[in-house]
C-alpha cells in the first residue's frame, strides 16, 4: 500500500467555535490507483491532501505513506521523507519567478544539492515538450507550460505518490488533457495519484473517486 489514512480527524478553532474540517476519514491508496477527491468548497479536501502529504499533522489518527508514518519523525526528516516519496502539484505552480524552467524543476536539489538530476530534468523537459524553453523564466511560459514545469518539478525523484491540488484549474482543454494523461500514465506505471477537482474532465479520468461532505467521506 502506497498511501494510508486512518480515521484522520482536523479541528480548526475559530471565533465561531471548532470547526472539525475532517471527521475521522479512512482511505488508501495502492500502486496504480488514480483517485479524484471531490466535493462543495470547504468540505475539508484540500485539508485532507495536506494531512495525506506530510504538511499537516492530525489532530487525530495516522498517516501511513510506503509503510511508515511521516509524522513520527522530526521536521527536517519529515521535509526529507517527502523530497523522496512525495511529488506536489498545485494550482498556483509555486514556480519560482527568477529561476529559468530548468532551475525551478532542479530547485529542491539547488537547496540541499545531492546526486546529480540534471540529466533527469532535461529528459523529462524533452517528455514534456519543454526543452526549447528551459532558459526561459516562468513569465515567459502559458499557463498550461507552467503547469507542466510544476508536474515536471514532481516527478524529479520518481515518487511514489502524487498529491495533485486542482492541477487543471487554471487550464484550457488541450492542457487539462496533457496534465491529465500524465498523471494517468504515472499512475499506470505504478504510481499512486491523489486529487483534488472540482473538474468534470479531471473526475472521468481518474479511475475513481472519493467525495466529502462536511468533512466526512460519503
Amino acid at each position: 500500500m502506497i498511501l494510508e489514512g486512518h480515521d484522520l480527524t482536523k479541528v480548526f478553532t475559530t471565533n465561531e467555535g471548532d470547526v472539525r474540517a475532517v471527521d475521522g476519514i479512512s482511505f488508501s491508496l495502492d500502486s496504480g490507483d488514480f483517485v479524484a477527491m471531490h466535493g462543495a468548497s470547504g468540505c475539508g479536501k484540500s485539508t485532507l491532501l495536506l494531512m495525506s502529504g506530510g504538511l499537516l499533522k492530525p489532530d487525530g489518527g495516522s498517516v501511513v505513506i510506503a509503510g511508515e508514518d511521516p509524522y513520527e519523525r522530526s521536521p527536517e526528516a519529515r521535509a526529507a521523507f517527502r523530497g523522496e516519496h512525495i511529488g506536489f502539484v498545485f494550482q498556483q505552480f509555486h514556480l519560482i519567478p527568477y529561476l529559468d524552467v530548468l532551475d525551478n524543476i532542479l530547485v529542491n536539489e539547488l537547496a540541499s544539492p545531492g546526486e546529480d538530476l540534471g540529466e533527469k530534468a532535461e529528459e523529462l523537459l524533452e517528455k514534456f515538450g519543454l526543452g526549447h524553453r528551459k532558459h526561459h523564466v516562468p513569465s515567459r511560459l502559458s499557463v498550461g507550460e507552467q503547469q507542466r514545469v510544476a508536474l515536471a518539478r514532481a516527478l524529479l525523484r520518481d515518487p511514489k505518490l502524487i498529491l495533485a491540488d486542482e492541477p487543471t484549474g487554471n487550464l484550457d482543454t488541450e492542457n487539462s488533457e496533457i496534465i491529465l494523461n500524465h498523471l494517468s500514465g504515472f499512475a499506470e506505471a505504478g504510481g499512486a495519484v491523489l486529487m483534488v477537482t472540482h473538474d468534470d474532465r479531471a473526475r472521468a479520468a481518474a479511475k475513481r473517486g472519493m467525495e466529502l461532505a462536511a468533512g466526512k467521506l460519503v
